[in-house]
């Protein structure tokens, strides 16, 4: 009650009621659960598989001018008769050929990656196939981009490697801490 300078006194309302309280309203972000161990140690292992087959890619790219001379014997060889720019045309298209099927196959495999973070149960189905599909693409890739001596050992290597710590990765996301966190996100693709 207040009281105005002319002695009236006047009622204050009071304000409205709160509304009750609900629990079918959700909420304005929706909560995102935390990531496993397992999955943030399968997406390392991928991400250094990646660094691996990225680091041949760079490394071929590096010394295309000698890999390049030496599948021109290769080609030569093969391809008796043909004349030099025959041979040089289908040098380049085996070289690039290759390394474009393995950056393709790694990209590939980057998003469908990418995909499973995002808690797509889908997705690392996806990323068996690819890496089953990346195993045929390098064993052809090889014939061409692995040169001789000490450095082809290196190449070879570094793949190996790669696909050691991708199948490793890939185990990692069918552990079942790793599926109970996919299928939670199962609701949203």
């Amino acid at each position: 009650m207040t009281s105005r300078s002319g002695g009236e006194e006047r009622r204050v309302s009071a304000p409205p009621p709160r509304p009750g309280l609900s629990y079918s309203a959700p909420p304005p972000i929706p909560l995102t659960p935390p990531v496993p161990r397992t999955v943030r140690t399968a997406r390392m292992l991928w991400l250094f598989s990646f660094l691996a087959g990225l680091a041949v890619l760079l490394g071929s790219f590096v010394a295309r001018d000698s890999n390049l001379q030496r599948l021109r014997g290769v080609v030569a060889d093969m391809a008796a008769g043909n004349d030099a720019e025959s041979v040089g045309t289908a040098v380049s298209i085996v070289f690039w050929g290759s390394i474009g099927a393995l950056l393709l196959v790694t990209l590939l495999e980057a998003a469908v990656l990418a995909a499973v973070l995002g808690q797509r149960n889908w997705a690392r189905w996806a990323l068996a196939l690819l890496l089953a599909a990346h195993l045929p693409v390098m064993v052809l890739a090889s014939a061409f981009l692995v040169p001789g001596g000490a450095a082809g050992s290196y190449v070879v290597m570094l793949w190996g490697a790669g696909l050691i710590l991708a199948f490793a990765g890939l185990v990692l996301l069918f552990l079942p801490s790793s599926a109970a966190w996919l299928k939670r996100g199962r609701s949203r693709g």
